[in-house]
């Protein structure tokens, strides 16, 4: 696809805090994935947006939590959420629905319907399960003795 000057402005991401950020067009197709608040207890008081828009700066900045901007809510609530939302498939759901929505925009079919596996990917899977068996065996030895 060719960068017209149409495509710049819809993708531009001038304005945003960060260009991590979600524009309002891109809030509007996360927001119905998020729970709503639990029932009693007390009110929701994090904005939501703010939780996601901190998820997608670790992601794109690659930075540690710890080093999340003040600016964001508490990197606690940041976490909980996040593993919250990992533990219960919402992530994954999230994902597979975009994706299969944007793949219909391009006007393919909503699932793929093939995939390619890479030989070196498996070797390298192989030698990385085995070296994480090799190190909990190590470890439950090590400790075993102490």
């Amino acid at each position: 696809m060719a960068w017209t000057g149409i495509a710049r402005q819809e993708h531009s991401r001038k304005g945003l805090r960060y260009s991590s950020d979600m524009t309002g067009r891109e809030w509007e197709l996360a927001a119905p994935f998020i729970p709503p608040a639990r029932r009693g207890g007390r009110r929701r008081t994090t904005d939501m947006r703010e939780v996601v828009n901190a998820l997608l700066y670790i992601a794109a900045s690659g930075c540690a939590w710890r080093l999340l901007p003040k600016c964001f809510p508490p990197v606690s609530t940041v976490q909980r959420y996040f593993y919250a939302w990992r533990n219960t498939g919402l992530m994954e759901a999230m994902n597979t629905v975009l994706v299969m929505n944007l793949r219909q925009i391009e006007g393919r079919e909503a699932s793929p319907s093939a995939g390619v596996i890479d030989s070196q990917s498996v070797k390298q899977r192989k030698a990385a399960a085995l070296a994480a068996m090799t190190l909990e065996r190590r470890s439950k030895a090590a400790s075993a003795t102490s």
